[in-house]
């Protein structure tokens, strides 16, 4: 079983309108009670509160708060998780500390399971059903449809949605997919072009052809029209809690104007993305990239650098691509055509100043457009060239250097540069709660996870 998301955009009558958004606010109070009551607890007492503290304690604040009574318990416990795992990427350096929350900035909630709500739907459009507030009319299609697992409610842009996981038979997984093809290609990402191809055939000994997608540009393109509404906003009066000033309605029609331009910007970034690995994943059988680091591809410049506006420039231009969400989109539809996904150890090969003719390495600047060995004086579109040492990496033809598709498997992705950390999931949580009770001496109910 596989599982996928699904969003259907949500259509309530005034009066379930209005319950969304009570719900939506007694999410937010629960969700700022936490935070308060863990950092009065370390600051006051020294006591660090966990999870399991806090959602044994809802018993008793549903007693005092009765307005809770309504809402489903288990949406209550993957609120305090949520806190739990803000606070878990704070420990671990991958976050800030978590902060309170305004009902303007609190997006929703979530049902981890099946109980508290209902789809009545086959996959194309129907009807959401939520226990205490209401039926609700939904549109949207989904390319696969199986048994729905959690539900998460969301507004965003003065609009309602919700984000369904359902669980799809592997069986739907391969009738909706081609059969793998046993060609290679080799995949450059970049700004000026988002993708830059290579590809051998399976008959073929050198390489086929060659392709180049421009770059879109979508937030680029709205940004003159982002600024613009942007500087209208400014001359509004903004909201201020510390000198208790509320937003003018002519700004919160301003934030909505900018809101719905870069909503924009990124359905259409997200849907060209879909779009582009559907035919890669449909075309080729085994994609060869690089592995990128785009969180340290796009930090700021350092202090005293006389190049923060480039870099500035660049970082947003990397963003713009959408890089991180195109290979992890790739790597997954690939994973379900049953093809492989091999990533380059980029710190090592460095395909973009490695010749892939004589392997010879010469750093370059990124002005420099075109490769142009100095020890064989092969000359060649860098972004090509790059395509080539991956292809040639890949094949073990590039000196002094190994592969990944020796030990490949054919069904399942290769990549394993993608390391999780610890930062409090719902298995985790689990596992650990298992480690509690056989730390006491107690049987759990289920045994320990094997996986």
């Amino acid at each position: 079983m596989a599982t996928r998301r699904v969003t259907f955009r949500l259509y309530p009558t005034s009066l379930v309108n209005q319950k969304l958004h009570y719900h939506r606010k007694l999410h937010k109070d629960l969700w700022n009670a936490a935070v308060y009551n863990r950092k009065t607890q370390y600051q006051k007492l020294g006591h660090s509160v966990n999870y399991y503290e806090q959602q044994n304690s809802l018993p008793e604040f549903k007693q005092t708060w009765v307005e809770y009574q309504d809402v489903n318990s288990q949406a209550l416990q993957a609120t305090l998780k949520r806190v739990d795992l803000a606070f878990q990427r704070f420990f671990n350096g991958l976050g800030k500390y978590p902060k309170f929350k305004s009902a303007r900035k609190y997006k929703g909630w979530t049902y981890p399971a099946i109980s508290g709500w209902k789809a009545h739907t086959t996959g194309k459009h129907g009807y959401l059903e939520l226990s205490k507030i209401g039926q609700i009319q939904m549109r949207g299609e989904a390319r696969l449809w199986g048994q729905p697992t959690t539900c998460t409610i969301m507004f965003k842009n003065r609009k309602w949605y919700a984000s369904i996981t359902v669980e799809v038979d592997n069986v739907l997984l391969k009738k909706s997919r081609r059969t793998k093809v046993s060609n290679v290609i080799a995949i450059d990402m970049g700004c000026l072009d988002a993708l830059t191809t290579a590809w051998i055939d399976e008959e073929e000994t050198e390489i086929t052809g060659y392709a180049q997608v421009i770059a879109p540009k979508f937030l680029r393109k709205t940004e003159a029209k982002i600024k613009k509404l942007s500087k209208e906003k400014r001359r509004k009066r903004a909201p201020s809690f510390k000198k208790k000033i509320k937003a003018s309605k002519r700004w919160k029609k301003a934030v909505l104007r900018v809101g719905k331009l870069q909503t924009k910007a990124a359905n259409q970034r997200q849907d060209w993305i879909h779009q582009v690995t559907k035919r890669i994943s449909f075309r080729h059988g085994t994609v060869v990239t690089e592995a990128l680091n785009v969180k340290n591809m796009t930090k700021k410049a350092k202090k005293g650098s006389k190049r923060k506006r480039q870099k500035t420039g660049l970082n947003k231009s990397i963003l713009d691509v959408g890089i991180g969400k195109f290979l992890q989109t790739l790597e997954y539809k690939l994973k379900e055509a049953g093809g492989v996904y091999v990533e380059l150890p980029t710190k090592s090969v460095k395909p973009s100043q490695t010749c892939p003719k004589c392997g010879t390495q010469k750093k370059k600047e990124l002005s420099e457009r075109v490769h142009q060995c100095d020890d064989c004086g092969y000359i060649q579109h860098r972004d090509k060239a790059a395509c080539e040492v991956m292809l040639s990496w890949a094949f073990n033809n590039l000196s002094g250097c190994g592969t990944h598709l020796v030990s490949a498997d054919g069904h399942s992705s290769t990549s394993s540069t993608h390391v999780r950390k610890d930062t409090g999931s719902m298995k985790q949580l689990s596992q650990m709660k298992r480690q509690k009770h056989y730390s006491m001496g107690e049987v759990a109910e289920t045994p320990p996870s094997t996986r």
